[in-house]
Formats: C-alpha cells, sequence, structure tokens
C-alpha cells in the first residue's frame, strides 16, 4: 500500500525491475511480522551491489543473539505462567493476577522485539539496514514516549499514510483528539476483528489524550537519564507509571474478550492482591527479566543492547558475556515445546 500510495503522491519512483520489486514486497525477515518497511528506504538498498561487510555482519550475529535470547530465554519462558494464569484467572487471588500482566508485558515484548533484533540482524549479513522497530519503550516517560518506541514502523506507517491525510493537528484541539482515537482504534483493528484490540487501542487513545490537548506529547524526545548512570526519582515515577498503565492495557489485549478482561482486572482489586502467590516461585524468569533491565538500560543510547558491549568490554570480557548467553538460551530451550512468535498471528 505504501508504495503504490507514495507512487501516487510523487513521494518515490516505481522500479521497472520485477525481480527487484518481487524482492521487496517478499522480503522474509520482513514478511510475517516485520517491520513494516518502505519503498523508499528498502528498494535502493535492493538496487545497488552489495558486499560482504564482515562488521556489519557482526553487527548482525549480536542483534541476532540479542534477538534470540528475549525470545527463548524469556518471552517463551513467561508463556506458560503467563497462560496458566490468564486460563486460571477466576480461582486465583489478585497478586498473581498483577504478575500474570507483569508477565506478558515483558513476553509480548521480548517476543517481538525479539523477532526484530533477529530480522534486523540477519539483514545486515546480506548488507541491508532495516527499519528500527523498537527504541526501549519500557523505559518511556509517558505514555506519547512509549508509542514513539513501540512498533516505530507501525506508529510512523499510520501517521504517514492515515493521521496526516486526515488532518493531523493543524486544525485544532478537536481534530487532533479526533484523528488520534481514528488511528489507535484503527491500530486496534489492525491485530484483529476482536472487541478487545478495539478496546485496546480505545484505552491507550485516553491515555495519550491529555497529553494531546495540552500539547506536551513531545516532550520526552531525549533518551532518559542521557547523561546520567542512573534515573532521577521523577524519571523513576514517570516510567513506572508509564508501564503500569501499559501494563493494564496489555491485559485487555491479551483477554479473550470484554467481559474477561474486566473481571481479571476487577479481580486484581482485592484484599488478595497483596497475598503469596506461588508463582512468586518462579526465580529464574525473575532473575533473566533483572538481567534484560539491566543489560537493556546500560545499552540504551544504542541500536541495540549488545552494540553497547560490543564496543566497551574488552574482548575476552566480550566473548565471555556472548557464550553466557548461547549457554542460557541453548540450556532453557525446550525442543518439544516451541511457541510461536505472538505477532505471526496478526
Amino acid at each position: 500500500m505504501s508504495y503504490i500510495i507514495d507512487i501516487y503522491n510523487n513521494k518515490t519512483e516505481y522500479t521497472k525491475n520485477l525481480l527487484d520489486y518481487s524482492l521487496f514486497v517478499s522480503y522474509f525477515p520482513l514478511l510475517v511480522a516485520g517491520p513494516i518497511e518502505r519503498a523508499g528506504h528498502l528498494l535502493p538498498q535492493l538496487k545497488v551491489k552489495r558486499q560482504f561487510n564482515y562488521l556489519q555482519a557482526t553487527e548482525g550475529l549480536k542483534q541476532i543473539l540479542w534477538g534470540l535470547f528475549k525470545k527463548m530465554a524469556i518471552a517463551d519462558l513467561c508463556a506458560g505462567p503467563v497462560d496458566s494464569i490468564f486460563t486460571n484467572y477466576e480461582t486465583l487471588p489478585g497478586s498473581t493476577l498483577i504478575l500474570g500482566a507483569f508477565l506478558f508485558s515483558i513476553q509480548i515484548y521480548c517476543d517481538f522485539s525479539g523477532y526484530s533484533d533477529i530480522a534486523l540482524g540477519v539483514s545486515k549479513l546480506f548488507g541491508i539496514n532495516l527499519l528500527k522497530n523498537f527504541n526501549y519503550p519500557y523505559f518511556s516517560r509517558d505514555i506519547a514516549e512509549f508509542w514513539r518506541r513501540w512498533h516505530i514502523s507501525l506508529s510512523s506507517w499510520f501517521k504517514d499514510y492515515l493521521y496526516i491525510p486526515l488532518g493531523g493537528s493543524k486544525g485544532g484541539t478537536w481534530m487532533r483528539v479526533r484523528n488520534t482515537f481514528i488511528i489507535f482504534i484503527i491500530s486496534g483493528f489492525w491485530h484483529g476483528a476482536n472487541w478487545t484490540f478495539i478496546m485496546w487501542g480505545a484505552l491507550n487513545a485516553l491515555y495519550i489524550m491529555p497529553s494531546i490537548i495540552m500539547k506536551s506529547n513531545r516532550r520526552s524526545l531525549n533518551v532518559v537519564a542521557e547523561n546520567n548512570l542512573l534515573p532521577s526519582l521523577k524519571e523513576v515515577v514517570q516510567i513506572l507509571i508509564t508501564f503500569t498503565l501499559t501494563m493494564f492495557a496489555w491485559i485487555v489485549f491479551r483477554a479473550n474478550d470484554i467481559s474477561t478482561a474486566i473481571s481479571y482486572i476487577f479481580g486484581i482489586f482485592n484484599t488478595s492482591l497483596f497475598s503469596y502467590s506461588s508463582y512468586f516461585s518462579h526465580q529464574l524468569i525473575f532473575l533473566l527479566i533483572t538481567f534484560l533491565v539491566i543489560v537493556e538500560w546500560i545499552g540504551r543510547r544504542n541500536n541495540f543492547a549488545l552494540e553497547y558491549f560490543g564496543k566497551k568490554l574488552y574482548r575476552p570480557f566480550r566473548w565471555l558475556f556472548y557464550i553466557l548467553l548461547i549457554f542460557i538460551i541453548a540450556s532453557l530451550t525446550q525442543p518439544n515445546i516451541t511457541p510461536g512468535f505472538i505477532y505471526f498471528q496478526f
């Protein structure tokens, strides 16, 4: 669609080479779950002669490794408890339900961003640079920043081909509000013909409304704690609030229907929220999530987390770090249990 629309609007030239066009629309790393590439970015790379670039290839391998770690060591490990909690939510205490929402938030991020890292890494082996699709979204300080960092290729696609043609933000507050709701509801519908996705989109639209109305949605454009090792107390509070709001929206996204989502959320807010959950015994999951957060926080200024470690660590430590990741992936992989990528269904 973007290829045809860009040609119609004279933003790109059509390609006369059927092979280049066929490769563009069927390029295998992108075919199932993205990132969503534009013709103006990918087609020119397909037209030029590519030569093997050792540095680009090693960067690709590092990104593939980090993507595999996020998918196979964390997302797949979270899948079991998440499925169990969301299936049996009616009989579980509030503490377990909030844990299920938290683990699903981690699962969907590691699953989808892991896939994107693998796709970008594989493309680098071929000398092709794809668009960055995730930019450490759970370190966002507000919802507007979250959506600039989550599934970037889809968000920018809707902005360029729907939000701006609808008038964008040029027509005053009412037009900004209307167009924002349209974008988020269609984004929800894009995920599937289920009312939970529509409600998820509408909920995120409500989240972002205060910043749209007050014109503060472009406030957090820099990297969090850009010049510091640790965030300020204000930034910590902002990140926690943003993550909590996003986590509750993910409950709606994950639920089978609206009534289940509402029952699940209401099940959280009672005295059982402060009870002990047997699911807290999954210490390995929390250890790996802590490791993930530390690595991504340290590497948050880079295109992907391992890029930082590849530049800063001495070679022996760097290789030990890579070997550790490979060992974790290999030891946690269960041959008979291979959950697919979540976004393959959309």
